[in-house]
């Protein structure tokens, strides 16, 4: 299936809210001005590609005849996926400062439960087999809450202060430093002192690749 356009991803995300909002769908000049589009011929083209895509069902004919399939009811959430994060060794994603500024990223279209209400939420491409054994492998993609909040055990993309890289591993605190611990018997843990480690994000959801 082809990716959808950023505005055939504004259209789908119109649609939604209007529904869940309103309980009815919106018109075709509804969507166009919603969404800020050029002209209804535009708005019609976009439809019809996403009805195509099996992202909404649409009856030409009927001034209100969108409505959306029934995994898309739910509410639908727009998550950046901006970049990508090693499972191996680590490489360079993002500086800390640039998780503020995520405009013209990339976008996913996500409902509600799958982020699991979070407000702040991104996502990272996974590249590396280091936490195959947690069902993380190479080619998914991981939806991360923006926190440095987190526990013990719970999975997490790692800043490393000296490398200036970034990683994903589970997190310990042990006496005198911080175990990022791979889910690969292959791999041994880094192990890092607490002042050069910095949490980015904490793993709420991983979307699998079909192998």
């Amino acid at each position: 299936m082809k990716p959808l356009s950023a505005k055939q991803q504004r259209i789908l995300t119109f649609v939604s809210e209007f529904i869940a909002e309103r309980s009815y769908p919106p018109t075709v000049r509804d969507i166009q001005s919603g969404c800020n589009i050029s002209s209804t011929s535009v708005v019609d083209y976009n439809l019809n590609i996403l009805a195509q895509q099996g992202h909404l069902r649409r009856d030409a004919e009927v001034s209100r005849g969108i409505g959306l399939n029934e995994a898309r009811q739910k509410r639908l959430v727009t998550v950046p996926l901006v970049g990508c994060i090693s499972a191996g060794e680590p490489i360079p994603v993002l500086t800390p400062s640039a998780w503020d500024n995520l405009a013209g990223a990339e976008t996913l279209e996500l409902t509600e439960d799958i982020i699991k209400g979070k407000s702040q939420v991104f996502a990272l491409k996974v590249k590396g087999n280091s936490m195959v054994d947690a069902l993380v492998d190479d080619g998914d993609i991981v939806v991360l809450e923006q926190t440095n909040n987190v526990q013990d055990g719970q999975m997490v993309a790692a800043w490393l202060k000296e490398k200036e890289e970034t990683t994903l591993k589970r997190f310990y605190r042990e006496a005198d430093h911080i175990r990022l611990q791979p889910c690969n018997a292959q791999m041994s843990p880094l192990c890092v002192h607490p002042d050069s480690v910095e949490i980015q994000g904490r793993v709420v959801a991983v979307l699998r690749q079909i192998r």
